[in-house]
């Protein structure tokens, strides 16, 4: 469980995403997330890919990508970084991979929830 203590090492990425809708994903579009829901497709992509494939703007997004190797059985880390973003009063949209977590942050809020993650628990 190093990532209680500091080890999630979160990374902010530069670009700006984007959560949208869509019928299917356009041509030429490469989300970083496609999630497909009853009600239709959710994309998750770079803010400027979607907006010259066309897509209305969506809720704006900054990325952190943990680069701690977690496991998707491991409990309790969810809950914990979660915890930590929701006392500084950030949400936070969490896409789980094989590899790595991926929080979805509001974008203006993008490096102060960088700055919660890296504090000393």
């Amino acid at each position: 469980m190093t990532w209680r203590s500091g080890g999630l090492r979160p990374r902010l990425d530069p670009v700006a995403y984007v959560f949208v809708t869509a019928a299917q994903v356009p041509p030429g579009l490469e989300p970083f997330a496609v999630i497909r829901e009853a009600e239709g497709l959710t994309l998750v992509a770079a803010a400027t890919a979607a907006a010259t494939a066309g897509l209305s703007a969506g809720w704006l997004a900054a990325r952190i990508t943990l680069e701690v190797n977690s496991s998707l059985a491991d409990v309790g880390m969810t809950a914990w970084f979660s915890g930590r973003l929701a006392d500084a009063g950030i949400s936070c949209n969490v896409i789980a991979a094989i590899h790595h977590d991926h929080l979805f942050v509001p974008h203006e809020r993008g490096a102060e929830a960088l700055r919660v993650l890296l504090a000393p628990p």
